[in-house]
């Protein structure tokens, strides 16, 4: 097993966590804090907007599975990366479009999946690939937040949804629910 790591910053956390806990060859998706100048930040300050953190999502996965590329477009196909500091109604450099490479090789693949990825897209991508940081876990009651209260979430039940159904169609083969269904 190649075992490797992704940092990927795509709006608020729970819903891309939701995602990507849906891919063939995710083990862990985790939800925390990275890019930021205060140590240990917590949500109420990371929501504030002046840590200089995003919302991020640390996904471990099996590269002999899924590789990173592969992650990089569903992440693209997922969220808005043409909207800068903003998903939607969620405002704020924490909600930013970035990406955190763990090596020059994820770097470089980034780039070529931000190169691929606009053509999908009518407005210029606005996603920043960042230095890795110092990452900080979310609190627990963040962590698998679709699972749980996620689901009597209004905001969450507007907005996870549709990118969930999206990954499931545009990446079925990818897709635990769709391979359950199928």
């Amino acid at each position: 097993m190649a075992r490797e790591i992704a940092t990927l910053a795509g709006g608020c956390f729970w819903c891309t966590e939701a995602v990507f806990n849906d891919v063939i060859g995710v083990e862990k998706v985790e939800s925390g804090y990275i890019g930021g100048h205060v140590t240990k930040p917590t949500y109420r300050q990371v929501c504030g907007g002046d840590t200089g953190h995003a919302e991020a999502i640390r996904v471990t996965f099996d590269n002999d599975l899924v590789s990173y590329g592969d992650l990089l477009d569903m992440f693209f196909a997922t969220h808005d990366p043409t909207t800068l500091n903003r998903q939607g109604n969620d405002v704020g450099t924490q909600y930013r479009s970035a990406i955190f490479p763990h090596s020059d090789e994820q770097r470089i693949e980034a780039k070529a999946a931000m190169q691929r990825a606009a053509a999908n897209w009518p407005a210029p991508i606005v996603t920043t690939i960042e230095p890795l940081s110092d990452w900080y876990v979310a609190e627990d009651y963040h962590q698998e937040y679709w699972d749980g209260d996620g689901q009597r979430n209004p905001y969450c039940l507007a907005v996870i949804p549709p990118k969930l159904n999206k990954l499931r169609k545009s990446f079925a083969a990818r897709s635990k629910s769709a391979q359950a269904v199928g």
